[in-house]
């Protein structure tokens, strides 16, 4: 009974074991989108921490790639949980630990996206105030404040993330509204509920809409400033916020809606249903976004992308320097033992040559020498 009350979406969530196809299909995106964002991620962290000077830019780019690094590399995780058919077997621990890894990224992205488009509005606006305070330190402080904030949201998550067997043998690492209530409350549904919507309006609000406005009313903001001064607007510009924005929505939109709409309608409703088994297929597209912010907001740095090219071509010289030394090594090696075994070969068959020849000696020959060696002595 607690579990029907509890998880009203548990059993229709296995039953996504029966639509092989898109479970092939989402296990597929997993491990594209977990190769792509951990290579790309790791490169940027790399080149931007170790040979980009710390600028404002970079300071946001950094914890950017950090949250989204930290997104793909629980990817591999949640494709062994789809693949062994929605069963967890790593234990309680990790799956808190791994769905608040999610949920931290979330929020994360979510006001890093708002704070650099705020920054970027604050520069135009706001000129002689950024020259004055804008620096690296003050965005350094306003990251720790973002993360602080993000993980403070999180905890709700981490706290009602449960492992809970089923009687057919599975262990689901899904929510459990029940925790830290007693059981034999009266209202134990209700309280459950509103945990449950409180927690899918949080997400919502906080790490979807708030941001999204954020994020088009800076641009927004931005575009009339250089509107009114007579400034043309760059095609650069223009592309990268319609792609910022298009991205962010494609990529949050449907976990959004699915959850608030697999929330709000009633038990066993076509749409409770249908958004249910949506769930898994948009949960994995809104690990794209974590693919597609390098590319939005490293690419679109031309400075950068030389400094990425420079990076990789002086990782592979390097690469390509050590083999040539090895197989350069390893060849004057060959001459060298070719040598010494030619020089041993001369030797050794001069030697015997003498021999021979010294065996051919007449007899009369061979009594002088002896009797010369008489003499000596």
């Amino acid at each position: 009974y607690i579990l029907s009350l509890l998880l009203p979406v548990c059993f229709i969530y296995n039953e996504m074991l029966y639509f092989k196809e898109i479970l092939v299909f989402a296990i597929s995106l997993h491990g594209l989108f977990s190769t792509i964002g951990i290579i790309e991620n790791l490169l940027i962290l790399g080149v931007v921490g170790f040979h980009v000077r710390r600028s404002v830019i970079s300071v946001w780019i950094l914890n950017l790639a950090a949250s989204d690094l930290l997104a793909t590399a629980s990817l591999p995780f949640f494709t062994l949980y789809m693949a062994r058919g929605n069963t967890w077997t790593l234990g309680t621990n990790f799956c808190r630990l791994h769905s608040s890894i999610f949920f931290l990224n979330m929020f994360v992205s979510g006001f890093l996206l708002a704070a650099i488009s705020m920054d970027r509005c604050l520069v135009v606006l706001k000129p002689v105030w950024a020259q004055n305070y804008r620096n690296v330190q003050r965005v350094g402080k306003v990251c720790v404040v973002i993360w602080a904030l993000a993980v403070l949201f999180t905890i709700p998550f981490y706290i009602f993330r449960d492992t809970i067997p089923l009687g057919n043998g599975k262990i689901l690492c899904y929510y459990n509204y029940a925790r830290l209530l007693p059981a034999k409350l009266s209202n134990l549904g209700s309280l459950c509920k509103e945990r449950k919507e409180a927690l899918a309006f949080m997400k919502f609000f906080l790490a979807f809409l708030i941001p999204l406005l954020i994020i088009i009313l800076s641009y927004v903001a931005v575009n009339n400033q250089l509107a009114r001064r007579g400034c043309r607007r760059p095609f650069r510009f223009v592309r990268l916020v319609v792609a910022v924005v298009v991205s962010f929505v494609l990529c949050w939109a449907p976990y959004h809606i699915f959850i608030i709409m697999e929330v709000m309608a009633p038990r066993k409703h076509p749409a409770q249903i249908f958004a249910s088994h949506a769930l898994p297929i948009s949960a994995t597209i809104s690990f794209l976004n974590s693919v597609l912010n390098p590319i939005l907001y490293v690419f679109s740095c031309p400075d950068l992308c030389k400094k990425i090219r420079h990076s990789l071509g002086a990782v592979m010289e390097s690469v390509l320097a050590e083999d040539l030394a090895e197989f350069a090594r390893r060849r004057s090696t060959a001459r060298s033992s070719i040598s010494t075994i030619t020089l041993i070969s001369t030797t050794e068959y001069n030697i015997s040559s003498r021999r021979r020849r010294s065996l051919q000696l007449p007899l009369h020959q061979l009594r002088k020498i002896y009797a010369d060696i008489f003499l000596i002595l």
